[in-house]
C-alpha cells in the first residue's frame, strides 16, 4: 500500500495534511474533556444531597430502633422514625438522580464537542486520502519498468487538460503511435505526477 508521493513536495503536504488532522482531533478530544469535567461539577449538589439524605436515613432508623426497645410505647415511638427515615431514602434517591442525570449530559455534551469537528474533517480528508492511496498502490503495481509507460501515456492522452498535452507534442497521438519515446515518457510524467508517483529510472 502506497501512502504517499514521490515527489518531495507533495510528499511533505500529504505528512503535514496528516499531522495537522492528528492535532486537530487532539485539540477537539482535550476540549472535550474539558467540557465533560465542567459539566460532572454540576454534580457536586446531588452528590451532597444523597450523601445527606443516605446518612440522615440511617441516623433516623438507630433512633427508631432504640425508642422501639423502650416497654409499651415502643413499637409506636418508632413508626414516626422510620417514616421520617423513608423520607430521607427518597431525598437521597433525588440527589442520586441529579447525578445520573449530570453524568448523562457531561458524556453526551463531551461526544458532540469532540466527535462532531473530529468527523466533519474526516469526511473531506479521508476521502482524498483513500483515493490517492487507492491510485497510487494501484499505479505502483503496473509501473516497475520504462516499458510500462505506454498505459500512463494512453491514459494521459485520456485524462489529462488539452493544454497540457500541446505542451508536449503538436501530436501526442500519432507520437505515442510511432513509439516516440521522449513524448512517451513525458506523456506518462503527467499521469503518475496526478498519481504521486515517479517515472521509473532508465
Amino acid at each position: 500500500m502506497k501512502l504517499y508521493a514521490d515527489a518531495p513536495g507533495r510528499q511533505a503536504r500529504q505528512v503535514l495534511g496528516d499531522l495537522l488532522l492528528v492535532l486537530w482531533a487532539a485539540l477537539w478530544v482535550k476540549l472535550a474533556l474539558v467540557v465533560r469535567d465542567a459539566t460532572l461539577a454540576l454534580a457536586t449538589p446531588g452528590e451532597q444531597i444523597e450523601a445527606a439524605g443516605t446518612g440522615l436515613a440511617g441516623r433516623l432508623r438507630d433512633a427508631g430502633s432504640s425508642v422501639g426497645d423502650l416497654p409499651l410505647v415502643g413499637d409506636e415511638a418508632r413508626v414516626p422514625f422510620d417514616g421520617a427515615g423513608d423520607a430521607a431514602d427518597q431525598i437521597a434517591a433525588a440527589g442520586a438522580a441529579q447525578v445520573e442525570a449530570v453524568q448523562t449530559l457531561a458524556f453526551w455534551l463531551a461526544l458532540c464537542v469532540g466527535a462532531v469537528p473530529i468527523l466533519v474533517v474526516l469526511a473531506v480528508w479521508l476521502p482524498l486520502r483513500w483515493r490517492f492511496v487507492r491510485e497510487a498502490t494501484a499505479g505502483k503495481r503496473f509501473i516497475d519498468s520504462t516499458a510500462d509507460l505506454d498505459l500512463f501515456a494512453l491514459r494521459a492522452m485520456s485524462n489529462q487538460p488539452m493544454h497540457r498535452l500541446a505542451r508536449i507534442s503538436d501530436d501526442p497521438v500519432r507520437a505515442w503511435r510511432d513509439g516516440d519515446a521522449p513524448v512517451v515518457r513525458a506523456l506518462a510524467a503527467l499521469e503518475l505526477k496526478d498519481s504521486g508517483l515517479a517515472l521509473p529510472r532508465v
